[in-house]
C-alpha cells in the first residue's frame, strides 16, 4: 500500500452532498462503494483516507481530491469502472506516509456561474471586491466560531454569465453561496450598504439577512497541494465524454423550458 491522491469530478445534483450520510446517496458513499468493490478496504472507510472538503448537496466538482492508502494498481480508470457515470476519477499523485487532504491542502478555489445577461457587472466586480480580503463573515455562514477568512478571487463575463471565483485555505459553511448571494443582489440594483452591514459586527437578520445562492451552479473548481499530479489520459477523456453528454441533455431540457415560456 501507498499513500496516493486522487482527483475526483462529480456532477453534484443527484447526490445530497459529498460527505457519507446513513440513509441518502452521496458522492463519498459512491466512491467507497467502488473501493469495497474493487477489494480496496474492509470496515468504516479506507485507511489514510480524507477528502479536502465536504461540498453541499447539489455542488459539484472538478477536482475534489480524496487521499487514501491505496494498492500500487490502483489507477483512475480501475475506480470509474466501478463508478456511476456522474462520478469520475481522473488524476493521481504519490503522496507522503502522513498526506491529510483536509489539512495539507494550500488553498480551495470555487467558481459559480451567475445567469445574468442582464447584470450589471460593474456594480458585481464593486461588490465583490468589497467583499475580498479578510473578514468576519459571521453575517455569511450558520457557523458559530472559526467565521474570519481571507478570500482572494475575481469575476468575469462568460457570454450569459457573471463567474465569480473565490480561493481561500478554507471556507466556512456556506460561504461562497452568500457571498455570492450578496453579489448578484447589488448587480440587480440592490443597495451597496447593505454590504457594509453585513461586514459589520452586529448580527444581520431579517430583510437585511444573506440567503446562500442555489447549489446548482457552484463548482469546487481546484485544490493545492504540494503534491505532483499525473493526468490520466483515458480517465479525462471519460469525465469529458460524461459531461459532455450531461451538456447536451441538460441544453435539450433548457430548450423546452424556454419554448413553453415563449408559447404561453
Amino acid at each position: 500500500m501507498v499513500r496516493r491522491a486522487f482527483r475526483v469530478a462529480y456532477d453534484g445534483r443527484p447526490y445530497y452532498g459529498f460527505q457519507r450520510q446513513p440513509d441518502v446517496t452521496t458522492v463519498e458513499g459512491e466512491l467507497f462503494g467502488a473501493l469495497r468493490r474493487l477489494d480496496v478496504f474492509e470496515g468504516e472507510k479506507p485507511p489514510g483516507y480524507a477528502a479536502a472538503g465536504r461540498t453541499d448537496a447539489g455542488v459539484s466538482a472538478r477536482a475534489q481530491t480524496i487521499g487514501l492508502d491505496a494498492p500500487e494498481w490502483l489507477t483512475p480508470s480501475a475506480m470509474n469502472g466501478e463508478l456511476p457515470d456522474g462520478i469520475r476519477v481522473w488524476a493521481s499523485a504519490d503522496a507522503p506516509a502522513d498526506f491529510h487532504a483536509t489539512h495539507d491542502a494550500n488553498w480551495r478555489e470555487y467558481r459559480y456561474f451567475v445567469f445574468g445577461p442582464d447584470a450589471d457587472e460593474g456594480r458585481a466586480a464593486r461588490a465583490l471586491d468589497r467583499l475580498l480580503g479578510e473578514h468576519d463573515f459571521h453575517n455569511l455562514t450558520p457557523d458559530d466560531d472559526l467565521t474570519t477568512r481571507a478570500l482572494s478571487g475575481g469575476l468575469a463575463r462568460e457570454d450569459d454569465f457573471l463567474v465569480v471565483t473565490l480561493r481561500a485555505s478554507g471556507f466556512c459553511r456556506e460561504l461562497v453561496r452568500r457571498v455570492v448571494s450578496l453579489v448578484r443582489d447589488v448587480a440587480a440594483g440592490g443597495s451597496v450598504d447593505r454590504i457594509e452591514r453585513v461586514l459589520g459586527p452586529e448580527p444581520v437578520d431579517g430583510p437585511d439577512g444573506v440567503a446562500p445562492a442555489p447549489a446548482g451552479p457552484l463548482v469546487l473548481h481546484d485544490v493545492d497541494y504540494d503534491l505532483e499530479f499525473t493526468t490520466e489520459p483515458r480517465a479525462a477523456a471519460a469525465v469529458r465524454d460524461a459531461f459532455t453528454a450531461l451538456h447536451e441533455e441538460r441544453r435539450s431540457l433548457a430548450r423546452v423550458a424556454r419554448h413553453v415560456a415563449d408559447e404561453v
